[in-house]
């Protein structure tokens, strides 16, 4: 697989996963909501650096 087309294929798992958690867990809630996107964004960062570069 090309290295674009897994790029593409793991933002879009990140914004469905950061979409889910929100709509599940944290609907009304800003503040815990932020702290898990941001949380959530940052394990993927630390996945991608680690095994898809």
């Amino acid at each position: 697989m090309s290295k674009s087309i897994s790029t593409a294929l793991f933002l879009i798992a990140m914004i469905v996963t950061v979409v889910a958690v929100d709509i599940a867990f944290f609907r009304h809630q800003f503040r815990e909501r932020l702290l898990s996107n941001i949380g959530i964004v940052l394990v993927y960062i630390a996945f991608y650096l680690r095994f898809i570069k």
